[in-house]
């Protein structure tokens, strides 16, 4: 089969591979929010359903009611058919708005943003204010990793 030296070089070679792979995706994510937050909470909805994405909205005033400001650092992900909660114009745009204001970041996935362009024949505008990301699911993980706390109501 393979001589010992030639695995060696075979296995590092891969060791390398993957090694430079992590580091590409890693450069691509968002930086995470710097915050002294004691109550970090990620949002998810990737849902089309007009209820769900208006029970994200609630859940999101319900914590900022509950927590004070400096308590709460709270990101809501779109991915999915949940990104049309975020394109401009939607009927919660002003309720996103004064989410925002109260410091409410809003992650709009890429990927999603991508393929809605590609059937759409154009790209949809997102509520100003939300920050494109790679990708949905992986920005989920990526503040996950950072003790962030996932609900998806």
């Amino acid at each position: 089969m393979f001589k010992p030296k030639t695995k060696l070089f075979i296995l590092s070679w891969l060791a390398t591979l993957l090694f430079s792979a992590n580091i590409m995706a890693a450069a691509q994510e968002p930086p995470l929010p710097d915050t002294f937050a004691t109550h970090k909470v990620v949002l998810q909805i990737s849902d089309p359903d007009p209820f769900k994405q208006t029970l994200v909205l609630n859940v999101a005033n319900n914590l900022m009611k509950h927590y004070d400001a400096g308590d709460l650092d709270l990101e809501i992900v779109a991915f999915g058919p949940g990104l049309r909660l975020m394109l401009e114009g939607n009927v919660n745009t002003p309720r996103i708005k004064a989410l925002m204001n109260a410091g409410v970041r809003f992650s709009g996935c890429a990927n999603t943003l991508k393929h809605f362009t590609k059937v759409l024949g154009s790209k949809p505008a997102l509520t100003e204010g939300v920050t494109v990301v790679p990708a949905g699911a992986a920005r989920i993980l990526q503040l996950n990793a950072a003790g962030y706390q996932i609900l998806k109501p």
